[in-house]
C-alpha cells in the first residue's frame, strides 16, 4: 500500500488526508502542536466562514499572487467548489446557511463540532496522527521530524506540506517551514501580512477620540480599485474589510495613501446644495445636514481643516485621503501573503526542484480576501494536491 506523508494539520491538510485515505492510501498526518485545527478553531470563534455563495466564475478573481497561474484558481474550485463543501458538511452531519451577504456559515457557526467530527471521521478511515512533531529537514520520499521521543524519520511514497503561512503563531502557523524549505533548495518568497489592519499617525489626542469608533457606509480606494463597507478605527490606525480587500494594492505603493468616501450616495453637488445657507462652521454644520458622524468630522479635520467653503469640504468628505504609515505585525494578521512562488511548483503543485513533494492552502504565495476565500483555497489547494499525490508513481520508499 502506497504510503503519504501530510505536514500540517490545518484545513488544507486535514483535506488532503481526507482525499487520501478515501482512495485507501496510508495517510500519516505530523503536527508540530499538540492538537490539529488550532488556526481553525481560531477563525471559528466570531462564526466559521467556510466559503462563500458566488459562482465560481467570479469567486475565482478573488485569488491573486504574483505569477500565479490564470487557470489555477477555476480548475482547483472545480475539484472542490463551495457546493461541494456544503455536501461536505452534510455529510458529517453539520447544516450550513447563506447569510444575506452570500456568506456561507455552519448553523451552529461554531468550527469545533465540524473539526471534532471530521477528525474522527479520518481516525476511523486509518489516517495515523503524530502530534507535537516538528519538522527538520526535508527530501523527496523522506522527512526527519523532532518528536516526543527525539529525532524520527518518516519515508513515504509522496509528501504533501500543508504547514499554513505566518499569521497566528501561537496556533503553530509560524512560518518556521522557510527555513526548512530553503536549506532543501527552494526558493521562498517573504511572509508578510495580508488580510491585516493598518497603522495612521494620529496624534494621541485624536486617537484617544476616535478609538473603537466605526466608519459606517463608507468606499474606501486605492489606486484603482474601490471596496464598500465599514472601518473600525482603532488607537493605531484602522482595521476592517474595506482594507483587507484593498491590501494588495495599498502593499505595492511606496507610500500608502487610502482615500475614503464619507457620503457615497451624494454627490459634490447635492452635498453643497444641502449647505446652502450656511456661512461658516461648515464642519459643525455638516454634522446635521449631512449626518456626517464625530469620527468622520474629526478625521476630515485632522488631515484637510479647516475648511473655507461647503465645497471644499464636501470635496473632502467625497476624497479623505488618509496616509497609512505601515501594516500592523504579522502576529496580527489575518492571513499572510508571501511563501512558495509558483514558479518554482507545477500545475499539480508539486514542488519541481523535489519530486513527489507537494504544497498546498497559505504556504503557496496566494492571498484572498475574508468573507469564506480563505478556507475555500485552503479546501481546494490541499485537494488538488492530494489528487496530485495519489496519481504520482516513485519507486517504495527505503
Amino acid at each position: 500500500m502506497s504510503h503519504i506523508l501530510i505536514i500540517g494539520g490545518g484545513p488544507s491538510g486535514l483535506r488532503a488526508a481526507e482525499v487520501a485515505s478515501n482512495a485507501g492510501m496510508r495517510v500519516t498526518l505530523c503536527d508540530q502542536t499538540r492538537s490539529v485545527g488550532r488556526k481553525f478553531l481560531v477563525a471559528g470563534k466570531g462564526g466559521l466562514n467556510l466559503t462563500h455563495s458566488e459562482e465560481i466564475e467570479t469567486f475565482a478573481t478573488r485569488y491573486q499572487g504574483p505569477d500565479q497561474p490564470h487557470d489555477f484558481w477555476p480548475r482547483a474550485l472545480a475539484d472542490f467548489d463551495n457546493k461541494e463543501i456544503r455536501a461536505w458538511a452534510a455529510r458529517l452531519n453539520v447544516g450550513t446557511f447563506v447569510q444575506k451577504s452570500g456568506r456561507i456559515y455552519p448553523k451552529a457557526l461554531k468550527a469545533a463540532p465540524l473539526l471534532r467530527r471530521w477528525v474522527e471521521k479520518l481516525r476511523k478511515q486509518g489516517v495515523d496522527f503524530r502530534m507535537s512533531h516538528r519538522l527538520v529537514s526535508l527530501t523527496s520520499g523522506k522527512a526527519s521530524f523532532e518528536g516526543p521521543e527525539g529525532k524520527i524519520e518518516i519515508q513515504a511514497n509522496a509528501i504533501i506540506l500543508a504547514l499554513g503561512g505566518g499569521s497566528w503563531p501561537q496556533t503553530g502557523s509560524d512560518g518556521a517551514w522557510v527555513e526548512t524549505l530553503e536549506k532543501a533548495g527552494v526558493k521562498v518568497s517573504p511572509l508578510a501580512p495580508a488580510n491585516c489592519g493598518w497603522e495612521v499617525a494620529w496624534s494621541s489626542d485624536l486617537a484617544e477620540q476616535l478609538e473603537a469608533k466605526p466608519l459606517k457606509n463608507v468606499v474606501a480606494s486605492a489606486g484603482d480599485k474601490i471596496a464598500p463597507g465599514e472601518i473600525m478605527i482603532t488607537r493605531y490606525g484602522m482595521e476592517g474589510g474595506p482594507l483587507y480587500t484593498l491590501g494588495p494594492v495599498l502593499r505595492r505603493m511606496d507610500k500608502p495613501l487610502l482615500t475614503l468616501d464619507f457620503k457615497p450616495t451624494f454627490a459634490i453637488e447635492k452635498l453643497v446644495g444641502k449647505m446652502e445657507s450656511a456661512k461658516k462652521n461648515f464642519l459643525a454644520e455638516s454634522q446635521y445636514r449631512w449626518k456626517l458622524s464625530e469620527s468622520m468630522r474629526l478625521i476630515l479635520d485632522h488631515f484637510h481643516g479647516p475648511f473655507s467653503s461647503a465645497e471644499h469640504l464636501a470635496q473632502h468628505a467625497k476624497a479623505c485621503r488618509i496616509p497609512l504609515t505601515k501594516t500592523r505585525p504579522i502576529e496580527e494578521a489575518i492571513s499572510s501573503s508571501g511563501g512558495v512562488p509558483w514558479q518554482t511548483i507545477n500545475d499539480q503543485l508539486m514542488i519541481k526542484s523535489l519530486p513527489g513533494i507537494f504544497v498546498a492552502g497559505e504556504m503557496i504565495d496566494w492571498e484572498a480576501p475574508t468573507g469564506g476565500y480563505l478556507l475555500q483555497g485552503c479546501f481546494a489547494s490541499g485537494t488538488r494536491a492530494a489528487e496530485a499525490a495519489l496519481a504520482f508513481k516513485i519507486s517504495k520508499p527505503g
